[in-house]
Parts: structure tokens; sequence; C-alpha cells
């Protein structure tokens, strides 16, 4: 058998690495300046914290999707599948709600889902999460919205837009999912297998239906949006309010829904225009119930998540340009075999300050310079018998060909000043 990465996984290669660094580092800036801190929750849980937060009432393939198993001493745990029951365990564990309030934390990393593998959909794929947890107020959940814009926006994605909704409180959701019973009740036999299990666990989860009968079904029923109660109402209202002050485009989105129970409120989802099917980026929504169901205090919270793939993919199909991997400053090529140990010792000494490569084994000038050049080193230098005895480099700007002869000592400095070597070049080694 031919050795490859698993179904749903892909390698990153060093050639992929500048565009993630890039986006980390984008999302790391925008979120740190608006005081949010990083927290980096274990890759795996004991399963209950997932299954307190998904609850009976969860989707049932969700539930499937979970890589759950048994550890050596026979202790459930489960691969996290999505970050926010993570979080706020540590949230709960670590006492969190005695800091400032509101906490605001975000995080990134692999999370691990069983599904159907497509474009944008994989078994182990990367998020970046969001969770402001300790204030109820509409602020929160427009300056998060407003933070997942401005992460896309500083990437350079144009044509963002938020798809805003609302759950509404607890009587609301109570209130809609009778409507969904009594409204389907007589064509329920009509519904797939999927959604006669949800129109008896969590009707509001209809709204997402997939299938084609199911969706017709359902098309000319009222969104929960449509049946808010004037609190939820009145929520919703500010939000949105603040979004239009800051000019963070939206679109009311009455379908838009949460099916778990402790959802309520706001729910949005970020889309990337003209990128085809696929342009939901990810979302998120208030969950005022999730930490007390986690065994914590009755706090509220909003939080959201996006797929770094997705993002990626986003960037590629808008042909934005990607970051191109960094090279070496130098590339130190030695011409004979004494040099093989001098430039080893040299680049080590040099690291302190640059990015320096070597050769592990003389090689000719002709040859040591095509090596430097397929390093993407900005200078290469040749050291051999002539440079020994004068305690010099042979220092080239790859780039121009202009090449100077340049003191041992003074090699460090020159390199963080190209005019040093600007001027016409001397002899050919």
């Amino acid at each position: 058998m031919r050795l490859q990465a698993v179904k749903g996984t892909a390698d990153r290669l060093p050639a992929d690495q500048p565009r993630w660094r890039r986006l980390h580092e984008v999302a790391r800036r925008v979120l740190e300046r608006a005081g949010v801190q990083e927290l980096t929750p274990p890759v795996f849980e004991f399963a209950e914290v997932f299954e307190r937060s998904v609850g009976e009432a969860a989707d049932l393939v969700v539930q499937k999707e979970m890589y759950t198993f048994d550890d050596r001493g026979g202790r459930r745990l489960t691969l996290r599948p999505e970050f926010t029951a993570s979080v706020l365990r540590a949230y709960v564990e670590h006492g969190m709600h005695t800091w400032p309030s509101p906490v605001k934390l975000w995080s990134h990393g692999p999370a691990f889902r069983a599904e159907n593998v497509q474009r944008g959909r994989f078994r182990q794929f990367h998020q970046v999460n969001l969770e402001v947890v300790g204030s109820a107020e509409p602020v929160a959940d427009a300056e998060a919205i407003a933070l997942f814009v401005d992460i896309l926006r500083e990437l350079g994605l144009t044509g963002v837009r938020v798809a805003l909704g609302s759950v509404g409180d607890p009587d609301d959701r109570a209130r809609y999912n009778a409507y969904l019973r009594d409204a389907l009740a007589p064509r329920a036999g009509e519904l797939t297998e999927t959604s006669q299990e949800r129109l008896r666990l969590n009707p509001m989860r209809l709204l997402d239906a997939k299938d084609p009968g199911d969706r017709a079904l359902i098309a000319g029923l009222a969104r929960p949006l449509d049946r808010l109660g004037d609190p939820a109402r009145a929520h919703f209202d500010a939000v949105a309010g603040y979004l239009r002050a800051w000019e963070v485009p939206f679109d009311v989105d009455p379908a838009i829904v949460r099916g778990l129970d402790y959802y309520r409120r706001t729910a949005f989802e970020i889309h990337a225009e003209g990128i085809g099917a696929q342009s939901a980026l990810g979302g998120g929504g208030r969950y005022d119930g999730l930490v007390a169901q986690l065994g914590g205090p009755d706090v509220p919270g909003i939080g959201w998540a996006f797929g770094v793939e997705r993002v990626l993919d986003a960037l590629a199909q808008a042909d934005l340009a990607a970051p191109e991997a960094e090279g070496p400053a130098l590339y130190l090529v030695p011409m004979d075999d004494e040099a093989v140990g001098e430039v080893a010792h040299l680049a080590r000494r040099l690291r302190a300050r640059q990015r320096v490569e070597h050769g592990y084994v003389k090689r000719a000038p002709g040859k040591g310079l095509r090596d430097a050049d397929r390093a993407g080193a900005r200078y290469a230098g040749l050291i051999g018998a002539r440079e020994r005895a004068e305690g010099t480099v042979q220092l080239k700007h790859l780039a121009t060909g202009v090449q100077r002869s340049v003191p041992l000592a003074d090699l460090a400095d020159a390199l963080e000043r190209p005019e040093s070597i600007a001027e016409p070049a001397t002899q050919e080694v």
C-alpha cells in the first residue's frame, strides 16, 4: 500500500506556509488591537464537554461526525469539532468570570469532523475563533461582527457582506417551534427521515434542510425573524444600528437559524461575493445559556468562527497575490573542504541577526551560486583558500550581480546595508 494522507486531510507544504502565516498574523493584529487575548485549548477534550454543548436536540448528523474514542484508561475523549465548547470549558475551569468583563478570547488551530469531503469541507480543517463572554449588550454583538469583517478586509477581500438574523429569546423559539410543528404536522410524512427527526427534536433546524422536497414544504412558512418578541426585536435593531453607523455592510436574512437551545437573539453569517456557491466563510451567534450548561455561572456570550481553508480559497478566487516564501538573507558557499566547517560556524554566528543557510559539501563557484539562487537567497557568500587567508568573503547580490570582497568582521553589517555593496562589481571569483 502506498502511504498517503488520510482522506479529508492535507499536508501544508512549505510553499503554503506564507499564506497561512499571513492570515494568522492579520487575525492576531486585528483582534489584539481590540483587546482580545489568545487562548489555546487542547485538541481533545472529555467527550462530555461537547455532548453537553451539543445536547439532545442537536442535529444527529453533527453528533455522528464527532471523532469520539476511549483511551487506554477507558475515558471517552473527543477530538474537538469546534472551538466554542473548549474555550468556555476553559473559561469555567479557570474562573474567568472574575476577570474584567467582558472576557474576549480568540483561538486558532485544527478541528475534526467525519463529514463528506468536498470543496471547502475537510475532516481535519482549521478555524480562527472568537468568544466574547460576559456582555449581553447589542454593542458586543456588533463589535464581534465588525472584527470578523475587519480581518477579511485587511486580508484584501472586497465584497464582504454580513447576513444578519435573529433566533429570538427562549420564549420566541418555543413559540416558533410550536408553530412549525403545527404547520408541518399534516405533511410530516413527506419529509426526509432526517427532517422528521428534526421536527421532533428541534423544528427550527428544518430551515437548514438541503433536500429540495423538504425545502419546498417549508418555503411558504414564516421565519424566526418574523416572530420576534419586543425585547429580541429591540436588540436586533440596535445591532443593525451599530453596523450601519460603522459602515459594516449587511443584509437582513430572516432564514438564518442556530438550532441549539442555548442560542438566542443574534445569528449571522459572513459571505464573500463573487466567489461562487461556497461563499459562506463563517458565522456565529449569541449563546447566553451555554456557559451555565457547561457548569459555570449564568453569563451571556457571543462568538464566531471562520474556516481558514475557506478564507484562503476565497482569497485565491479573488486573485489576490499570495505572499511568497522569503528566502535566506545569505547563502554561504564553501569552495574547498576546509571551508565546509568554516561556513557552518559563520552561519551559526550570523543567525543572531539574519536568516543564513550554507552548503554542506564543497562546490565550484558556479554551482554554488546556482544553489544560492535555488534557495531564494538575496546574497551568496563564497569562501575558499584566498578568502580564508584574507579573512574575507566574496559577497554577491544575486539580483544585480554586484560583487565585492567584504571582511568577515563587517559581514553582518553589510547584509543589513545593501548600499554597502552597490559599487561596481569587482572581478568574479
